[in-house]
């Protein structure tokens, strides 16, 4: 009696752990999930925490809801003027409607890796195709792939219920054929950019060279007026100087310009003038006194 009574509060037991088990149920953080029935969804989006279940009847189906990445194959695509480039990116994707997702993919993370890149490549390719080799060269990057980025998450989220965070360029590489053609126009435009500077600072350096030439000869002329001006001054100065000490004493004053003559005409010792004794030039050499008086004037 005591052995079935033991085996039923066992089996009891039992029956409670399992129906427990099989009721309850755990949604991480990271997670969420959709309520099932007979495989058709009756709860949507379950957030995290326990929730509970009819067992058997209903089942769970939890997704990660995390960003995932989903790196692309390597591609070739055609730019506007039918140049190749070889491009290899990858993508940031996430689980936003999981009832969405577990209609289109099963819930299977495989599947829309599978329906996902063939939508990243085609967008990629309409784009590439949109630009020329220059515009991919000189763009950023990050702004390549801003309009790919925004079409593939609004079309993802209908079709899939999964967002598009980003599309990353890891590496754009050119063939061979085209790089030595690429490589080659991007030195002549250097080249031709480099001459337009060399042109233009030429062009400035003349501007400035002829400024200060200009410069030179207004400062030149201004100085040559002024120097003209203050010598003009000067000799009338002088002049006026001259002309009044002549007014005081005629006689001393053509004494003294008679001693300045002899003084620079007899000043080398070869010195010799052809003159007549009785000329005016010696008015002041017949008397001895004046004789005396220019012989102490006279260099010895």
């Amino acid at each position: 009696m005591i052995n079935n009574r033991s085996l039923i509060i066992v089996g009891g037991l039992a029956a409670a752990a399992w129906l427990a088990s099989n009721s309850l149920y755990v949604v991480d953080e990271t997670e969420r999930a959709v309520k099932l029935r007979f495989g058709e969804v009756i709860e949507e989006n379950i957030q995290p925490g326990l929730h509970f279940k009819v067992p058997i009847t209903q089942t769970i189906r939890k997704f990660d809801t995390r960003v995932l990445t989903l790196d692309t194959d390597t591609s070739r695509y055609l730019t506007l003027e039918q140049k190749a480039v070889i491009v290899d990116s990858y993508v940031k994707w996430q689980v936003i409607n999981p009832t969405r997702y577990y209609e289109a993919t099963a819930g299977d993370e495989m599947m829309a890796i599978r329906l996902i890149q063939p939508r990243v490549d085609e967008s990629l390719r309409n784009e590439f195709g949109r630009l020329d080799l220059q515009q991919i060269i000189a763009e950023r990057r990050d702004d390549l792939m801003l309009r790919p980025t925004e079409e593939l998450d609004t079309l993802m989220r209908e079709e899939l219920g999964v967002a598009i965070r980003d599309i990353r360029v890891k590496r754009i590489d050119l063939p061979e054929d085209v790089s030595a053609a690429v490589f080659d126009r991007m030195r002549s435009e250097r080249e031709r950019e480099a001459r337009e500077w060399r042109a233009q600072g030429e062009e400035e350096a003349e501007r400035i060279r002829a400024n200060a030439d200009r410069r030179r000869q207004v400062l030149l002329a201004q100085a040559t007026e002024r120097s003209e001006t203050l010598r003009g001054e000067g000799d009338a100065e002088a002049a006026a100087i001259f002309s009044d000490a002549y007014g005081q004493d005629q006689e001393f004053f053509a004494f003294w310009r008679s001693l300045n003559a002899y003084r620079d005409s007899f000043n080398g010792d070869e010195d010799m003038l052809v003159l007549d004794p009785s000329s005016d030039f010696f008015r002041y050499l017949k008397s001895s006194q004046n004789q005396l008086e220019a012989n102490a004037l006279l260099p010895r």
